[in-house]
């Protein structure tokens, strides 16, 4: 990038590891943060009897006994944790500046799009787990996402739009001028990056089918979630699932799922999780006749 400037456009992807387990920062930035002072992950002592027996092996140690065990951790070790998983953000927001600034040097960085994102998030310590599984709790789903192009997108720009990051491909493509192809499921951020609107979808969708072996029974789930609510099932589990009501209760302690009160909001979202899981289906090939 900075020696040949012959190869146009070009793309880099650039996949740096951290943060991420097994939380070892390097000692200049780890030291730069003191533990007693970080928050206590967001446990609520019996909160996981609502929960899904994913959540409760996962409790005792990750991914049935691997690793961390939150239930065998004392309270400084868990802020210790919190204090290298910081330390390795910093670590990263540096190395990411050093690329931006390679950019300005190069005079490229008006028309380059630079996108910030990852592939998921880590629980650390809510809920009394750690790590990553087969769940859909805002600490493993809602990853950053930061997208910038000075020449193309409205600087400064924040935005809650409901988003999912099957979307890029047609940002991207759309801003090189290409048409997606067909087949293509996810929807452009064009508008909601050049500021002319400020929503993007009703609801987001996830889903977890038998990634990891380590679950008896394998996990099958999927979610689905609004400005409001989140509700997700376990298939594997019979249709079990939990629900939450993310304004009153943002850390989602409170499984919903058997609440009468809250059963017609349950059958709507189950509803809507049906909808989205039929989009999932291939589109192609595309049909080229009436029958």
């Amino acid at each position: 990038m900075r020696q040949d400037r012959r190869y146009r456009p070009w793309l880099i992807s650039v996949n740096i590891f951290q943060p991420h387990h097994p939380f070892w920062p390097t000692e200049e930035y780890f030291r730069r943060y003191d533990p007693a002072r970080l928050p206590a992950p967001r446990y609520r002592e019996g909160e996981l009897r609502t929960k899904s027996p994913y959540a409760r092996t996962d409790h005792e140690g990750s991914y049935g006994g691997i690793d961390i065990s939150f239930a065998k951790t004392d309270d400084l070790t868990h802020r210790k944790i919190t204090a290298a998983y910081y330390a390795m953000i910093e670590q990263v927001d540096h190395a990411v500046g050093r690329m931006l600034d390679a950019l300005k040097e190069t005079g490229q960085d008006q028309n380059t799009i630079v996108i910030f994102s990852s592939d998921h998030g880590e629980m650390l310590g809510d809920h009394g787990i750690y790590l990553k599984g087969p769940y859909f709790y805002e600490p493993l789903i809602r990853v950053p996402l930061i997208i910038r192009w000075p020449a193309g997108y409205k600087s400064g720009l924040k935005t809650d739009a409901l988003i999912e990051e099957i979307d890029l491909a047609p940002t991207l493509l759309e801003a090189a001028g290409v048409p997606s192809p067909p087949g293509t499921q996810g929807k452009s951020l064009a508008r909601l990056l050049t500021g002319e609107t400020d929503s993007h979808r009703p609801s987001v969708y996830s889903e977890f089918y038998n990634a990891n072996f380590n679950y008896d029974p394998p996990p099958w789930a999927t979610m689905v979630r609004t400005e409001r609510y989140k509700l997700f099932v376990y298939h594997s589990l019979g249709g079990w699932g939990e629900l939450y009501d993310l304004r009153n209760d943002p850390w989602e302690f409170e499984n919903l799922w058997d609440n009468p009160n809250a059963r017609s909001v349950r059958e709507q979202l189950q509803a809507l999780l049906i909808a989205r899981m039929s989009e999932t289906v291939d589109p192609l090939p595309l049909q080229r006749c009436s029958y």
